[in-house]
């Protein structure tokens, strides 16, 4: 009995493990209620509701049920579309509808929204999936008023497991275990990175105790949707990573990394100590050869002196005083000399050698002063990334003078990289940009924020007076020290991390 209490605590841990919040919360900022109102002689006659997701700022899926009678009667039934941030809502238009699958594309003007990625892949079995929407029984427990079904609020979000593919009158349907409700209907169904798999479409009834079970229209069957629309849509196929995964990645990779730099100092350490003990050997034997020669000179000059001194008596007693004179002078200086040079015979002082180890040809350790310049295409190195939703194409960039990009954007110091902060003005998507050019590395770190995160970025990006590039190191220095303020703003934890090994493009040549 108890381990069977354990078990079933076990396994309510597991599936009450939240998914990524980030990764689900930025699909939220896409994601919307859809409301139908039947009008009639001016009274309203009938009322509907559902759930949506962004496909394009302008423009969204849901359920063909959901919209059933704005199809058929288009000009007596209004379709609302109420986001999940700001403070309105507004009308949308019926472009397409394809009642087999149970999908309809909706269009509307006067407010943006961040569209949401397909994921191109499969579930696995037993994979924990997300359901965001608008569920009805929610509604009716929380709403005071009808004006609460248009007022924006955030997404309702339910966790449950992948059950296995069907086919439901030839469309392809995935089952989940994820609690939804009516209203549910046209939201999307996401993996744990926010990637949409599929649009909830219905559930089963759970008569005499049966289990629940909830239908989604599968990705494939959305993706040829949208095509036959001519609705361009982002979709990935990049496994899912969570950011404590790539985190650990990367400290993993900055331990190697520092290991190895240690080995490499080690081996650099020992090769400069042999190579301080060869040039002492060498030293030494030179020290010595140049003692023996001062020795051997003090002794020549010894016995030259002394064989002056011979002469000089020689000459001394056969009378040649002056002559002996000079010559016993002569005699003295030698011997003088010779004691002079003994004396100053060099010591060795260990503490004057050094060991300047030759560069090997072609291997300087400084590196040329165009190094990582120029015009370089940037390829995707997946082992180092967390890609999410954004596509993994090939980056082109030309590397100008100090922090000079594309011969427009200016890139502020950075430690030893450059680094420019973009805030655009319409996409609610921060991006940190750091090229290093001692390893030609490009790294895109993108942070998805609420309307409220983006609205406090953009007021600091509004200081920034910087906007093309410049040889003013003092306004790139002005440059770095705004954007620290906008890199304060942002969130601790980022939502994908873009790293990117670049190289010489094909025909470029050298920066000057």
């Amino acid at each position: 009995m108890v381990r069977r209490l354990l078990a079933l605590v076990a396994l309510m841990l597991v599936w009450s493990a939240p998914a990524r919040a980030d990764d689900i919360s930025a699909a939220g900022r896409g994601v919307v209620r859809i409301v139908t109102i039947a009008v009639v002689d001016d009274e309203v006659v009938g009322f509907g509701h559902g759930s949506g997701f962004a496909v394009a700022p302008n423009r969204i899926v849901t359920n063909a049920h959901v919209v059933e009678l704005a199809s058929r009667y288009p000009d007596n039934v209004v379709i609302g579309v109420v986001p999940s941030e700001g403070d309105k809502s507004v009308q949308g238009r019926l472009i397409a509808i394809d009642p087999a699958r149970d999908l309809a594309l909706i269009e509307f003007s006067g407010v943006r929204l961040s569209p949401l990625t397909l994921f191109t892949g499969a579930p696995t079995d037993g994979e924990a999936l997300i359901a965001l929407g608008y569920p009805g029984n929610v509604d009716l427990a929380t709403a005071r008023s009808a004006a609460d079904f248009i007022k924006p609020q955030s997404p309702v979000r339910s966790q449950g497991g992948f059950a296995g593919a069907r086919a439901l009158e030839g469309t392809n349907v995935l089952l989940h275990t994820a609690n939804i409700a009516r209203g549910n209907s046209g939201g999307p169904l996401l993996d744990r990175c926010g990637r949409v798999i599929g649009v909830n479409s219905a559930i089963t009834r759970a008569d005499e105790g049966d289990a629940t079970f909830a239908f989604a229209i599968a990705q494939s069957e959305l993706a040829a949707f949208l095509q036959e629309a001519r609705q361009p849509v982002a979709a990935v196929g990049t496994s899912c990573t969570t950011v404590e995964e790539q985190m650990a990645r990367d400290r993993s990779a900055d331990e190697q990394a520092r290991q190895l730099t240690e080995q490499e100092a080690r081996a650099a350490a020992a090769k400069a100590e042999a190579n301080r003990q060869q040039a002492l050997e060498q030293a030494r034997a030179r020290n010595e050869a140049t003692r023996e020669n001062f020795m051997a000179g003090a002794a020549v000059l010894l016995v030259l002196g002394a064989l002056a001194l011979g002469g000089a008596g020689l000459l001394l007693s056969r009378e040649r005083r002056r002559e002996a004179v000079w010559v016993a002078i002569g005699g003295g200086v030698l011997m003088l000399g010779a004691v002079v040079l003994f004396l100053s015979r060099p010591n060795f002082n260990p503490d004057r050698v050094l060991a300047l180890p030759k560069a090997a040809p072609g291997n300087s350790a400084v590196p040329a002063p165009n190094a990582g310049r120029g015009k370089l295409v940037c390829t995707l190195q997946p082992e180092r990334s967390r890609v999410t939703v954004t596509a993994t194409n090939t980056v082109n960039l030309d590397i100008g003078r100090d922090g000079c990009i594309n011969g427009r954007t200016q890139y502020a110091e950075a430690g030893d990289r450059w680094q420019r902060i973009l805030v655009p003005g319409q996409e609610q998507t921060v991006s940190v940009l750091d090229y290093d050019p001692a390893t030609r590395t490009y790294t895109n770190t993108r942070y998805l924020l609420s309307a409220e995160q983006m609205t406090r970025a953009r007021q600091l990006r509004a200081a920034v007076p910087l906007k093309t590039c410049s040889a003013d190191q003092a306004a790139r220095a002005n440059l770095a020290t705004q954007q620290q303020a906008i890199r304060a703003s942002l969130p601790q934890v980022y939502n994908e991390k873009l790293v990117y090994g670049c190289r010489a493009a094909p025909g470029a040549s050298a920066a000057d």
